[in-house]
């Protein structure tokens, strides 16, 4: 008797648990992926505004085409000053392609190997980031190095320094994620000691560096290192979900234009801003495509070979713990279908 009893007790413990999960479903991503497919790149940008986006530029380059933009939503809530293709946002750790170009260039012209260690150029360090002798440059370009991500420190977000000494700071000391080349993680503390490692070596910032070795042959000349270098006024304001602050005078590091942004990977990917030997390099350290994530700003950049187009896409809404990022996303892998479908027919 009591065995006949277990089935339908399962059976409702079952459906129970399947109803209490939809409370779970984040169906705000499920109804922007399942959406009928627009037609339009412009419409799909306004289909995302709805989804609860502030503000979003997104640069198209279709190789043999002008170059077009799309925009919707503002650039200043408060203001109500819509969208501006033109704006300057704040690109995060898009700035690694950059950095990843740089030492790459300086692989290739013998100032730096890539199999030296972080040891060698920080001994001071030795005792403080594990396994400092046997991590290379090569493995800190590739996140195989095992060094722990000081932003996934809590700490970080709650005070955020001002220097990269004490950005550091949030990241020594700490076990090892993993010994070096046996894994893998995403550690913005990787490309913070590179920049540091491209100061050492040529006796200046990585940013003029950059801009002496990228942005001025690629003639990019809206891409800046810092707030410091440009008027306020032009940047996409930035906002956090549940927080009404504008986060646009933050200093987060690099910002620049859409169309900047999608000149210059459409030259990582074509090859035009590497010298002779330097793409080989660069091919075995890093990708050719990156996103960026600050509190108010997140971006991808991508390049699609089968329709030969770039994609830039800024959106000034975040929510760490929230599905914002996942939105952008699916909002980007919808245009790219509509540009795909746009190319077939």
């Amino acid at each position: 008797m009591k065995k006949k009893q277990t089935k339908p007790i399962l059976r409702i413990v079952f459906i129970i648990a399947s109803i209490t999960s939809l409370f779970f479903v984040p169906w705000i991503l499920v109804k922007a992926w399942i959406l009928p497919l627009p037609n339009t790149v412009q419409e799909q940008v306004n289909e995302a505004i709805g989804h609860g986006f502030d503000g979003m530029i997104v640069y198209v380059d279709e190789a043999g085409k002008p170059p077009a933009f799309y925009t919707g939503g503002w650039k200043d809530r408060k203001n109500k000053i819509p969208a501006d293709p033109k704006a300057l946002f704040k690109i995060a750790s898009i700035s690694k392609l950059y950095v990843a170009v740089s030492i790459t260039k300086l692989v290739n012209d013998k100032r730096l190997s890539l199999d030296e260690t972080l040891a060698d150029y920080f001994p001071e360090l030795a005792d403080r980031i594990e396994n400092a002798e046997k991590i290379t440059l090569r493995l800190m370009a590739q996140h195989r190095s095992g060094i722990p991500n000081f932003t996934n420190n809590p700490a970080f977000w709650e005070d955020q320094p001002e220097s990269s000494k004490g950005a550091l700071e949030f990241a020594l000391d700490l076990p090892a994620s993993f010994e070096p080349d046996k894994g893998y993680e995403y550690s913005n503390t990787n490309y913070l000691l590179l920049r540091e490692i491209i100061y050492k070596v040529v006796g200046y910032s990585h940013h003029q560096y950059i801009k002496e070795e990228i942005l001025i042959p690629l003639e990019l000349n809206n891409t800046f290192s810092s707030l410091k270098e440009v008027d306020i006024d032009n940047v996409m304001s930035g906002y956090y979900v549940g927080i009404e602050a504008d986060f646009k005078t933050n200093e987060n590091g690099m910002l620049a234009t859409a169309e900047d942004v999608g000149i210059f990977l459409r030259a990582l990917n074509d090859g035009s801003v590497f010298d002779e030997g330097e793409q080989e390099i660069y091919s075995s350290i890093y990708v050719y495509e990156h996103g960026g994530l600050v509190p108010g700003y997140q971006s991808l950049a991508e390049y699609h070979k089968d329709i030969d187009t770039i994609v830039v896409q800024f959106v000034n809404t975040t929510n760490f713990d929230g599905y914002d990022w996942n939105l952008s996303e699916i909002v980007i892998n919808r245009i790219v279908k509509i540009l795909r479908n746009k190319k077939s027919s």
